[in-house]
């Protein structure tokens, strides 16, 4: 057998095992053996153990008769009784037993098997029995039982007291053959119903874990026929509580598809539009040109910086996509530099403010800290901050005004830029992060850009290991915080 192959099985019974259909199969026949396998265990324990309780209760029971019988005939002091030893055959015949009998001096005085007639028996038994005790010890390894009963002589005084001595003991050993035999009779009968017991188990568990696993099959039938395009509509399997978990995070899941679907789409729409736009003017504006002769130099200087400023609002979008694809491919690619904060804001708001003044919007900078010092990319870092600045801008109304404040504990630097326009209703705040997502995309195209503007600022202030929150009241204002560790802490 090759290594290939080895390595194939070895995969596949990994890829079984991390089935749950085999899992829940494998977990009912343990449920289902380890009981059996402890019950019939039990049961043949019990057995054997009331088997010989009973058998030690019947033959101590009989020994004591036949020893009165020893002091009735004095066997003791003559074994040549007919009786006597036609009964004590008949008893170790009928216990396929051995019996011996000893005397008060430990003499041997009889043994059935003829073999120790005549020698001394002087054993921790046979003492416990001459002080009055019964003993029985059970040997399961050689199927015997070994046993003494007292031979007791009994005198009645003519005062009605009574004198009890001990003249002999009998020592017998017992066979338990017959025990065993039933044994391995109730062995076989409970092996015969374990077995039929494995296979209802077999059937059960295959059709337990079929049952079980069916709902999250149904699941993934469902899902595939989404994938498929099959099926556009949310899903139910409302089985199991766990199987309602995972379709209603999956729906969530494709009422978040769809939104950013739609989303695209639109970003498509609106960005062949702010696309074609810029051209068609700038065509517009060289046909002009080309279609005039002596065209003042004037004239010629206006359509050309029109152009020049068609060539930089096209410019502006290709570098917003650009810069948000850029950030998805290098996660971690930061120029970190320790700067300072609010020299880099400062710097931020004055290139920001002739943009302001056109609308008469005053840009506010105020900070609780005289040097607040962090590790940044000063580069992506400007870009966000800028993309909020010029939002508070755009969305404002004339006269207004944008505040940025810079704040420093020692962990964090928070930027807090504040503004009195137009506002986010609540509704929507939580989507504004979102690329191509736009509010009001009316009044966006107005304004202009493609809606990727948030979206470059959260990825940039995540790669800085910060967040940024919002918080809005629609015809009040906005507020976005941004909070980012003074020290970089790279992945």
């Amino acid at each position: 057998m090759g290594i290939g192959s080895i390595l194939g099985r070895l995969l596949n019974k990994s890829r079984l095992w991390r089935s749950l259909k085999a899992r829940i199969f494998v977990l009912m026949m343990v449920i289902g053996i380890i009981p059996t396998v402890f019950v019939r265990y039990g049961i043949l324990q019990n057995y054997e153990q009331r088997a010989v309780e009973v058998r030690i209760s019947d033959v101590q029971t009989q020994y004591k008769i036949f020893a009165d019988h020893l002091i009735k005939y004095n066997y003791l002091a003559d074994t040549s009784s007919e009786v006597i030893n036609a009964e004590l055959d008949q008893i170790s015949n009928l216990y396929d037993g051995r019996v011996i009998i000893i005397d008060k001096n430990f003499n041997i005085i009889k043994d059935t098997y003829g073999l120790s007639e005549g020698k001394t028996m002087i054993s921790q038994e046979v003492m416990e029995c001459f002080l009055g005790q019964n003993t029985a010890n059970y040997d399961n390894q050689n199927h015997y039982i070994e046993m003494t009963t007292p031979i007791v002589y009994t005198e009645v005084f003519p005062d009605g007291e009574e004198s009890i001595s001990v003249e002999g003991v009998l020592l017998t050993s017992i066979s338990t053959d017959s025990i065993e035999m039933t044994i391995e009779i109730l062995s076989r009968q409970a092996t015969v119903i374990q077995v039929i017991i494995f296979m209802l188990l077999v059937g059960l568990a295959v059709a337990l874990s079929n049952l079980l696993v069916a709902p999250f099959e149904r699941v993934t039938s469902a899902i595939a026929e989404v994938k498929d395009g099959f099926q556009t509509e949310q899903i139910s399997v409302p089985d199991y509580l766990e199987t309602e978990h995972i379709i209603t995070a999956f729906n969530e899941l494709l009422g978040r598809m769809k939104v950013l679907d739609e989303s695209r789409q639109e970003f498509v729409s609106n960005v062949s539009h702010e696309l074609k736009t810029p051209l068609a003017s700038m065509k517009v504006l060289a046909d002009s040109l080309n279609c005039q002769e002596n065209v003042p130099v004037e004239l010629y200087q206006e359509f050309m910086q029109d152009i020049t400023d068609e060539i930089d609002r096209e410019n502006k979008i290709i570098t917003d996509l650009l810069a948000l694809v850029k950030m998805d491919k290098t996660q971690g690619d930061l120029n970190i530099e320790n700067k300072e904060i609010n020299g880099l804001v400062e710097l931020i708001l004055k290139r920001i403010r002739p943009i302001a003044k056109q609308r008469d919007i005053d840009v506010i900078f105020e900070s609780t800290r005289e040097e607040v010092l962090a590790e940044i990319d000063e580069v992506k870092l400007t870009l966000a901050i800028t993309n909020l600045v010029e939002n508070g801008i755009k969305y404002n109304e004339d006269h207004g005004y944008v505040r940025v404040t810079v704040d420093a504990d020692h962990q964090y630097f928070t930027i807090r830029v504040e503004d009195n326009g137009i506002g986010i209703p609540e509704e929507y705040q939580e989507h504004i992060f979102e690329r191509f997502y736009r509010v009001d995309k009316s009044h966006s195209r107005e304004i202009g850009g493609t809606g990727l503007g948030l979206a470059i600022t959260r990825n940039v202030i995540l790669m800085h290991r910060g967040f940024i929150k919002v918080e809005s009241e629609a015809g009040v204002g906005t507020v976005f915080t941004v909070k980012i560790p003074l020290t970089y802490a790279a992945k």
